[in-house]
């Protein structure tokens, strides 16, 4: 027998609790963040009835599709743009969107601060481990980055993400996530976007302060 969304939602936080205690961490300095592409409105709706209060998408125009439609039956969670952002669509994300993980490079920022009328939060994407088929700026240019957009009006810069590498074991990738907390750390931010479905214990463990989690909540993709 299939799990329903809310054991699966409670399967989460029980995981999410664990780490914690095993970090000495409160739960509650963790956002959980339902990470819904390719899920359905219906299927959001029902996270949400289960008290998940922030979604991730990962396109401006999957989510054009669902955010609207969904805030009409008063389904209204903190919005979370999670996946690559290009310029030109910056100003439809601004309307989508409450924060933005993915401002990889000094033009997006400029972009992001132009389209803007009010301060929003955004964090910059880093690319820890280096692969090439991934986007985000690498860790040696993410301070000066960060100072640059200290420098634009219309943008909050709170933290950094990372999409760590796929691994069997989640422990081969905790040195990604201990390198993004140090670089926090250095640069003077205050949150961590870093874990997923299969390692996100390990990301609370060093210290995330927002964790991505689509398939353990909604089970595998559609579409």
């Amino acid at each position: 027998m299939s799990e329903t969304p809310g054991e699966r939602v409670r399967a989460v936080r029980a995981r999410l609790r664990a780490a914690c205690e095993r970090a000495g961490r409160d739960p509650a300095s963790v956002t959980l963040v339902a990470i819904s592409k390719t899920h359905d409105a219906d299927a959001i709706a029902g996270a949400w009835a289960e008290g998940i209060a922030d979604f991730g998408e990962n396109r401006v125009q999957e989510a054009s599709r669902k955010i609207p439609a969904l805030t009409s039956i008063g389904v209204t969670p903190v919005w979370h743009l999670v996946g690559h952002l290009q310029t030109n669509k910056a100003r439809a994300a601004l309307g989508l969107f409450d924060i933005l993980h993915s401002v990889d490079s000094e033009r997006l920022a400029r972009a992001i601060d132009a389209a803007a009328t009010r301060p929003v939060r955004a964090m910059i994407e880093v690319n820890i481990a280096g692969e090439t088929a991934k986007f985000g700026v690498a860790p040696g240019d993410a301070a000066r980055l960060a100072e640059r957009i200290a420098n634009l009006r219309n943008i909050e810069l709170v933290g950094l993400m990372t999409v760590a590498p796929q691994a069997d074991d989640p422990e081969d990738v905790r040195p990604v996530f201990r390198a993004l907390r140090e670089l926090r750390d250095a640069i003077g931010l205050r949150d961590l976007s870093m874990g997923m479905t299969d390692d996100f214990e390990v990301a609370v463990e060093e210290g995330s302060t927002l964790v991505r989690v689509g398939r353990a909540i909604f089970g595998p993709r559609e579409g």
